[in-house]
């Protein structure tokens, strides 16, 4: 168990973050043509734009709250409020966060596994990827009751001492998680190996996000003739 421990929280993040990195530039490098979300809105649109919207809002807040709320360390917020209470208020925005992409997931669930023009053309990865999301966003969830067990923020800061000292090279990253619940660390794991088939599947398109327009000032308004 201490192997196993040391191994999946303190070496196996860098390893998924090596193949994560590489296989995505090598994928770019050789297969730009698959590079690209493979949108299923053509073949039909009945619950692609609510399905799409609460899925893809949701998991973006979901992963820069997980982002921030991990790697804040903790003399940034105790002038501001307890561990305790940021747990509190990490649980709220999970679960409000979480339940708009569960709803927004079975949605696309339900379109990719029982429209018969959507299944039949989609790829295994592609079935498989939402498949994997969605037990690990019911995995979040679980952790939610978890939480609730002791409000004190003591499994909050264990977990964000393991991330900071993944993030900044320390060594004891594994310390942390030794005598925490089995669904934190499950829930860890999977996140984990999530960046490791990230390379291999339509997931690369993230990479993709034309964050320019945001920003652009030169660009041509056309208009029909009336």
């Amino acid at each position: 168990m201490v192997f196993l421990n040391q191994f999946f929280f303190g070496y196996f993040p860098y390893i998924a973050m090596t193949i994560f990195l590489l296989g995505s530039a090598m994928r770019y490098d050789r297969d730009q043509y698959t590079w690209k979300s493979d949108s299923s809105q053509l073949l039909r649109k009945k619950g692609m734009l609510v399905g799409s919207n609460l899925f893809h809002i949701g998991i973006i807040l979901l992963f820069f709250g997980h982002f921030v709320g991990l790697l804040t360390p903790e003399w940034v917020y105790h002038p501001f409020m307890s561990a305790g209470t940021k747990q509190v208020m990490a649980m709220i925005a999970g679960g409000i966060f979480g339940t708009m992409c569960l709803i927004g997931m079975l949605i696309l669930l339900n379109r990719r596994l029982f429209d018969k023009r959507i299944s039949k053309t989609s790829k295994f990865s592609d079935t498989f990827i939402l498949l994997y999301l969605f037990v690990q966003l019911l995995l979040g969830l679980v952790t939610i009751p978890y939480s609730a067990q002791h409000l004190d923020g003591s499994s909050m800061v264990a977990l964000a001492n393991w991330a900071q000292h993944i993030a900044t090279f320390r060594t004891g990253a594994a310390d942390f998680i030794v005598a925490e619940a089995w669904v934190f660390k499950l829930h860890l794991v999977l996140g984990m190996s999530l960046f490791i088939i990230f390379p291999f599947t339509r997931l690369v398109h993230i990479w993709s996000v034309p964050v320019q327009y945001l920003t652009r000032s030169n660009y041509q308004i056309v208009r029909r003739r009336g």
